[in-house]
């Protein structure tokens, strides 16, 4: 992933936390980790055939949250 989806992923996350999030911004947020092999095909089709299954959706937030606090680690010690 570049700076840039991290980024998208970041403000995302944010959103679909704070229950602001449409359903589009929750499918553009696991079609991000499902092309980055974050999350499985199986997981990734089972959020679209369940539209919005909240379970999916929460599993994909602990995904991205380690996913983005790894990133922000390797920033920090590339300075």
């Amino acid at each position: 992933m570049n700076n840039t989806e991290y980024n998208r992923l970041l403000q995302l996350k944010n959103r679909i936390s704070s229950n602001e999030a449409s359903i589009e911004e929750k499918k553009e947020y696991m079609t991000i980790l499902y092309n980055n092999g974050n999350i499985t095909k199986e997981q990734y089709n089972r959020f679209l055939l369940e539209k919005n299954s909240e379970d999916i959706v929460k599993a994909g937030l602990t995904i991205g949250g380690f996913i983005l606090a790894v990133w922000l680690l390797s920033k920090l010690t590339d300075k």
